[in-house]
């Protein structure tokens, strides 16, 4: 049986792509004992209230239609952000080069919190450029890696 984020994915990828944008993540999540199906869209310039909302309003139907997913939840459609999640291998390719936050599990030299630019991403593990440096982190410690921008 396929995970209720690919199935969701699957039935997301055209309407998005319709819609003008690129499909950046699916999540399935519990929260303070609610369910959450949260829908994170990409867009060149940006993604603006009005593409939530012409990713939401089909979605929504043709989740109702296909009904993936048992009991109640909360549909969200939304940006992926400027401080976005780097998951898939094609995340890491489109931002090699640029500001990454890496948070792990566990504190390495007391920290658990590392900014870098990012140089490599391979079978889940990262490299970062810190103070001249390459430093590696493997997949096995990291928790997080986000974009890590500045104001």
């Amino acid at each position: 049986m396929a995970k209720v984020t690919d199935t969701v994915a699957a039935l997301a990828q055209p309407i998005v792509e319709g819609a003008g944008c690129t499909l950046w993540d699916v999540e399935y999540v519990k929260e303070a004992g609610q369910w959450f199906l949260r829908v994170y869209i990409d867009r060149e310039g940006g993604v603006s209230i009005d593409d939530c909302e012409a990713v939401s309003r089909p979605l929504s139907d043709a989740l109702d239609e296909a009904d993936p997913i048992e009991g109640s939840y909360t549909f969200e459609v939304s940006s992926a952000g400027a401080d976005r999640v780097l998951k898939r291998p094609e995340h890491f390719d489109r931002y090699r080069g640029e500001e990454v936050e890496v948070r792990l599990y566990r504190p390495r030299s007391g920290r658990k919190e590392f900014v870098g630019r990012l140089l490599s991403y391979e079978d889940g593990g990262v490299t970062l450029e810190m103070d001249g440096a390459p430093v590696d982190f493997g997949k096995q410690e990291i928790a997080l890696v986000r974009l890590y921008p500045r104001f």
